[in-house]
């Protein structure tokens, strides 16, 4: 072990730690501003009241993800200096604006909606939660342009002098077809895991609180996140089609590593289960489905799919001896468990709207469980599907430019990553321990009491009949 791997460990702890908090904070943003539009429009309390619900287990969730995602941004100047020389003047410009407007817009108006309640007018305040949703999808799109830039490097130019990749034209950073695709794709999946959080806390109370004064608000929650979830799903499967393509052309290896096929094929087909060799090298045994990895990789049922073997071969000519393999069991493991987990949070949503067919109620315990389940499935999915895209990638930090051993800080030893890693570890640790403690205690309180607070009595005192009381 050198300060290599134990940096590249802290980066993927920290980043996958992080992205536990992304989706449901870009999800649920968007999901409250529309929960607080149908109050607006309706003036039903149902809708007011899941505004304040949902909207507190947002705020909690955004604090957290703010924390996180301050300190993967600092591991690029501590950890990965090398990196941040070479990119710096491409991968700042992106998060720059992130920080100045993005953020800066999402925090500024999620203050004013926080404090906002019955001191601002209801536009006003409806306003506000809607630019604090655009600012944390803007906030995302950013750094995905700034993460795209790393799977297909565009809009630069290599200085010859001093070897630094320098911006030659930020407009086509911003619209790298990478990036184009990834955003929706990873929208997509933050309301499919802030869909099944509002499922698992409606169905929660719609079974353990069925003679509620709140039902009809839990149920309407309920199937609301259902099909929230259903729709994402949809979309997830069709972005993530698109993007598969996209991966194809720009990243032939990772399609290839994602299916374990080692030799090209013409069509090629998708493992649903293959087993390889112990050293990844070979197949032994699959199940395979004839000609969909063609239709997933070219669009065509009869395309070709290059083979990890030939691909190496071709990047130890063009790059030089070296191996570009990246670790296949991952890879091929991580892209099944994404797509695994994202269908079975979709099928569980079946089962929910289901089981409110016609007016009904539902009640069994196995459905409670397999609710209470449902955010973690997504989550899942998001974290796998973001090892999958990270770990593809390997051995570059810039596909076609920059080797990851190449990124790290060279004065940096193992010892000082070892120890922060450890200390970043167990602080993140409890960090977990006390957002899930918060978002299950708020979240079995039920939603709020909207009844509105008496107007203060402004009656001159000189006016009042005088009362004694012993």
């Amino acid at each position: 072990m050198d300060a290599l791997d134990v940096a590249r460990w802290q980066f993927g702890v920290t980043t996958v730690y992080h992205f536990l908090f992304v989706p449901l904070t870009i999800g649920l943003s968007i999901l409250v501003a529309i929960l607080q539009t149908l109050w607006h429009r309706t003036g039903n309390e149902r809708y007011l009241k899941l505004t304040k619900f949902y909207g507190k287990l947002f705020l909690i969730n955004f604090a957290m993800g703010v924390v996180t995602g301050i300190v993967q941004e600092f591991q690029f100047g501590m950890n990965w200096s090398d990196y941040s020389r070479f990119v710096g003047d491409i991968f700042g410009a992106p998060l720059a604006i992130e920080a100045l407007v993005a953020f800066f817009l999402e925090s500024t108006f999620i203050g004013l909606w926080i404090f906002g309640w019955d001191r601002l007018p209801k536009r006003l305040h409806l306003a506000a939660i809607w630019a604090a949703a655009i600012g944390t999808n803007l906030s995302a799109y950013f750094i995905l342009a700034a993460n795209s830039f790393m799977q297909n490097p565009v809009g630069y130019r290599i200085n010859p002098t001093t070897g630094r990749a320098e911006l030659a034209d930020f407009l086509a950073v911003l619209t790298n077809k990478v990036a184009l695709i990834t955003f929706p794709h990873t929208l997509a999946g933050s309301f499919l895991v802030a869909g099944s959080l509002i499922v698992a806390v409606g169905l929660y109370h719609v079974i353990r609180h069925r003679d509620s004064a709140d039902t009809d608000a839990y149920r309407f929650a309920t199937r609301f996140g259902s099909w929230v979830v259903l729709v994402s799903s949809a979309l997830v499967l069709l972005t993530g089609d698109i993007q598969g393509k996209i991966m194809t052309d720009v990243q032939p290896m990772k399609m290839a590593a994602a299916e374990g096929l080692y030799t090209t094929e013409s069509p090629a087909s998708f493992s649903v289960l293959t087993v390889g060799s112990l050293d990844g090298s070979r197949e032994v045994f699959a199940i395979k489905i004839p000609y969909l990895l063609s239709f997933l990789g070219t669009g065509d049922p009869n395309g070709t799919v290059q083979g990890i073997n030939d691909l190496q071969a071709q990047y130890a000519t063009q790059y030089g001896a070296g191996s570009y393999t990246p670790i296949i069991p991952v890879t091929y493991w991580s892209f099944r468990f994404m797509i695994g987990f994202g269908l079975a949070a979709a099928a569980i949503a079946l089962l929910v709207l289901w089981s409110h067919r016609k007016g009904r109620t539902p009640r069994s315990r196995w459905l409670l469980r397999a609710g209470l389940i449902m955010p973690v499935l997504p989550l899942l999915a998001n974290s796998f599907g973001w090892i999958f895209t990270e770990m593809g990638r390997q051995p570059w930090i810039v596909f076609g430019e920059m080797l990851t051993r190449n990124g790290v800080s060279r004065t940096v030893s193992l010892t000082e990553v070892l120890t922060s890693f450890t200390a970043f570890t167990l602080i993140y640790a409890a960090l977990a321990v006390v957002e899930f403690k918060l978002l299950v205690r708020y979240a079995k309180a039920g939603v709020p009491d909207v009844t509105p607070t008496p107007e203060p009595d402004d009656t001159d005192d000189a006016e009042r009949p005088l009362a004694f009381a012993y």
